[in-house]
């Protein structure tokens, strides 16, 4: 396998084909020029921007920044983050993997900077961008927010890309419909892990 290939699949693949696809991917580029693609527009890039909101009040936000921390964002069934509960330190290299239409793909992202803080303030967050062996180009951002205003909680996705991989560009409508997919499934992951009941202490 070229480490710059994005991996397409019949079948899932097995967990030691998963970290052998992270181990190649540690040292690769990212797929586009530079970092920070996703706080601005891009003349031939889409951009996707979805706010979901979470709740009100100090607790929540709590919540939502703990879920956030321990990707709880990628909690569904056809994407899965490798390894399951990565650092959001900068340099961070992660494998998604995704279930198509029929096939399977591993991709290859790194985590770029953070936004916000993850113990004070109203706004945390992380962005990473897509390596070489990735289906798309392009960098996306995860965030929760706490108005000061009114208390109310969100999380965030902006998203910018472009497909890179030949048969991304030739599913282009499909790949639009598995991003959008991606961004409602996400914020609903969001929503379980932040209005889950608390455990009651015994």
């Amino acid at each position: 396998m070229s480490g710059s290939a994005t991996m397409f699949l019949l079948r899932r693949p097995s967990r030691q084909a998963i970290e052998r696809f992270l181990e190649e991917s540690r040292h690769l580029p990212l797929s586009y020029p530079n970092a920070r693609l996703a706080e601005t527009a891009h003349l031939g890039y889409d951009l996707d921007e979805t706010v979901v909101p979470l709740g009100h009040g100090e607790e929540t936000y709590q919540r939502a920044r703990t879920a956030l921390a321990a990707w709880t964002h990628f909690g569904f069934e056809w994407v899965e983050i490798w390894p399951r509960t990565p650092s959001l330190e900068p340099g961070t290299v992660v494998a998604v993997l995704i279930r198509h239409l029929g096939f399977w793909s591993l991709n290859g992202c790194r985590v770029l900077y953070g936004l916000g803080d993850r113990e004070r303030g109203c706004r945390f967050g992380f962005a990473y961008g897509t390596l070489s062996n990735h289906a798309e180009r392009g960098e996306e951002v995860f965030e929760v927010f706490q108005s000061p205003e009114t208390g109310e909680v969100a999380y965030r996705i902006r998203a910018v890309s472009r497909p890179r991989a030949i048969l991304a560009r030739a599913g282009y409508p499909v790949a639009r419909v598995l991003q959008a997919r991606f961004r409602r499934d996400s914020g609903e992951a969001m929503r379980r892990a932040v209005n889950a009941p608390v455990p009651c202490a015994r």
